[in-house]
């Protein structure tokens, strides 16, 4: 009976960090405040990459059309020069130079940001986030793929690398940039997941001796559950954001983070 709930528990961490990833409303910041409330083990760094990994793959999933479009237009660009293709080639340097912003300081100050994942901090921060979220709720910008500049790019990756602080939502944070900065809502959605790819795949590749090492013949079975539950919790999550960007209702993530994060400073 106890190892039927050790699954669930596997199963219910990987459904939670799964929907919660691509919604702006930090799903590093509510494992904190799970793991407080519900005393709950998140088993540490290395789960919680695995199941952002399964996060990767359902976004991959739903721009894989664009992805291949991507490469293929930036390759060709490459060997013809055709300038056809040089919107493409453009947007993926624009993806890489988002990159290092979040990168750079990810290594420079991961300690720094181990000690911010407080609950008290990530309080503050989800009302932060829905204060950038209600700041953009009626902004419709006209700005798209073709139009984007280098300092778009170094001005979400910073975006990014400031939602490295629990609380502080990725997707929210990348996407409050860029619509300030004047994109059109489907730019700013696809600039924003497309860019989460690079910092995903790096954090997974720079911890996978981590992971072999964690007693996976252990955890395999509860691992593996978590990870699907993940990448199908993810999929429909970004389905369903991508609809309410496209209508226009931001508004009610940020009404969500100012009362949970009202209530985690108030009582936690």
């Amino acid at each position: 009976m106890q190892e039927f709930f050790e699954l669930i528990k596997y199963l219910f961490l990987g459904i939670f960090q799964g929907f919660t990833e691509p919604i702006p409303i930090s799903s590093s910041g509510h494992l904190v405040i799970v793991q407080d409330l519900l005393n709950i083990n998140l088993e540490g760094l290395n789960f919680e990459i695995l199941v952002n990994f399964g996060s990767l793959i359902a976004v991959l999933m739903i721009y894989w059309n664009d992805l291949v479009r991507l490469a293929k237009n930036g390759v060709g660009f490459i060997f013809t020069k055709d300038e056809e293709q040089k919107e493409d080639f453009d947007f993926i340097l624009y993806l890489l130079i988002g990159t290092v912003p979040a990168g750079v300081l990810g290594v420079l100050l991961g300690d720094m940001i181990e000690e911010l994942s407080t609950t008290q901090t990530v309080g503050i921060t989800l009302i932060i986030t829905g204060v950038a979220l209600w700041i953009i709720r009626n902004i419709r910008g006209t700005k798209n793929d073709g139009q984007l500049t280098w300092k778009d790019a170094v001005i979400v990756g910073l975006a990014q690398a400031v939602a490295l602080i629990p609380g502080i939502s990725r997707s929210g944070a990348t996407i409050v940039a860029a619509m300030l900065l004047g994109m059109r809502q489907e730019t700013a959605l696809r600039f924003s997941f497309l860019l989460y790819i690079p910092v995903s795949l790096g954090t997974m590749l720079l911890s996978i001796d981590e992971l072999l090492n964690d007693n996976l013949a252990e955890k395999w079975v509860g691992y593996s559950i978590a990870f699907l539950a993940s990448i199908l919790a993810s999929y429909v999550s970004l389905k369903w954001f991508m609809n309410i960007m496209a209508r226009g209702n931001l508004k009610y993530f940020a009404f969500y983070c100012f009362i949970v994060g009202g209530l985690v400073v108030l009582f936690l």
